[in-house]
């Protein structure tokens, strides 16, 4: 039985990622350097460990570059293109369905909680969330399972009684490394990822009926 719902953050509930990736690819271009999707998806849904953006050009191009201001250009031009960017499609839809079934709803992000929580208030949606956990409450972040782990916890739910949200592969597997079930649905920026370990992918939450998805998805999953 089906008691809880967790989601993912970035590129799950808005699409934060394509607006990141679109203002590095810009900043590279004008060094003459190409970001393709393939190399910046290294560090979507995760920390920069595996690839950081922000050092890239100066430490692997030897490029010239002021770190800071740098920084700050990115963050601009981000902010710029996320002033274009809405709550993805079903997300609503999907909470109230969920807070009307009376499943726990919690979130698990691999991002600060800072960057979390001004997005919920902007979205006006943090009062959906019984617990949230992002990267200043583990250790490691997606796709290790503590996050998902913690959240389970918070929460009360075993594994086998949640579905994980996502839109990333680190994030998806992430989910299954929990014990999770996962729907994944991906955004421009993951979309070209080949997934595994999920139950069901979808262009959106408005693409998978929530009472078809709680009542029915686990039985066929292999």
């Amino acid at each position: 039985m089906i008691k809880a719902l967790i989601f993912d953050f970035d590129g799950t509930i808005i699409d934060t990622e394509t607006p990141w990736y679109v203002a590095f690819r810009e900043a590279y271009n004008e060094y003459g350097v190409e970001l393709t999707q393939e190399l910046y998806s290294q560090c979507v849904g995760t920390d920069l460990n595996r690839f950081d953006p922000y050092e890239y050009l100066i430490t692997e191009k030897k490029l010239p570059i002021d770190r800071e201001v740098f920084r700050s250009s990115i963050h601009l031009r981000h902010k710029e293109l996320m002033d274009l960017e809405n709550i993805r499609p079903g997300v609503i839809e999907y909470l109230e369905a969920a807070k009307d079934a009376g499943l726990r709803i919690g979130l698990a992000s691999s991002s600060p909680m800072k960057w979390v929580g001004k997005y919920l208030d902007q979205l006006n949606i943090r009062h959906y969330f019984e617990c949230i956990r992002t990267s200043e409450h583990v250790t490691h972040v997606k796709p290790d399972p503590e996050l998902y782990l913690q959240t389970l916890e918070c929460l009360q739910v075993n594994a086998d009684e949640a579905i994980a949200i996502e839109d990333s592969l680190h994030g998806a597997r992430a989910a299954a490394a929990a014990g999770m079930h996962c729907v994944v649905t991906p955004n421009e920026m993951t979309s070209f990822m080949e997934f595994d370990s999920v139950f069901h992918r979808a262009n959106s939450l408005s693409d998978v009926n929530f009472v078809q998805l709680i009542n029915h998805t686990f039985k066929d999953r292999s």
